[in-house]
């Protein structure tokens, strides 16, 4: 799914919980940045605020859009960093998000979009997302230093708020993408005539 979007940080199943050392914390977020998905990501966020002219400084046409595709993925590494690697190394909590797989597709798409909120800690008990939350403000703060127009605190809010929501939803898919792709291999083998798998 990593060709999609960024999947280096899920975990198929919280059975047999073993926390992840500072290291892989830090290789997580090093993964999870140079992901072709966290580009592509970047490229689609890059089209949105040139459209928007959300930072009139960039400017327009492909030179402006060469400074938004790299501010915008500056925004996802710094962010990657420091709510994957440093604050969780931090506070002792993992920033993986563990599928649950099995249950209503309500219930599932509930459990989901908590995550952006409790999370586990190391000790393998829940806690509220403070890597999560303190790391993608830092990450907002630190983007301050390459947007020349200094953000408000409005847009600065505003910025943290798209954060949270993006990794909502980037959830969402990590927790039905594995049931979308056995639905659309089944689809593809009855379309070609073979048998299709139990």
């Amino acid at each position: 799914m990593s060709w999609i979007i960024p999947n280096y940080r899920t975990s198929p199943t919280l059975t047999n919980y073993s926390p992840l050392t500072v290291r892989e914390k830090f290789r997580m977020a090093v993964e999870e940045s140079w992901d072709c998905g966290t580009v592509a990501l970047s490229a689609l966020f890059a089209v949105q605020a040139q459209a928007a002219n959300s930072n009139r400084f960039l400017g327009q046409e492909s030179a402006g859009y060469a400074q938004y595709l790299g501010a915008s993925y500056g925004d996802f590494v710094v962010g990657n960093y420091m709510s994957e690697g440093a604050f969780p190394s931090l506070l002792h909590q993992d920033a993986r998000y563990f599928r649950r797989g099995t249950g209503s597709g309500r219930s599932r798409l509930s459990y989901s979009l908590s995550q952006s909120f409790i999370t586990l800690g190391d000790s393998g008990h829940i806690q509220p997302t403070y890597s999560e939350s303190l790391g993608n403000s830092a990450a907002v703060a630190i983007s301050n230093a390459y947007y020349a127009d200094h953000r408000t605190a409005h847009e600065a809010a505003t910025e943290l708020c798209v954060q949270v929501g993006v990794d909502a939803a980037i959830n969402g898919l990590k927790e039905f993408y594995p049931d979308l792709a056995t639905i659309f291999r089944r689809k593809h083998r009855r379309d070609k005539g073979f048998p299709t798998e139990p």
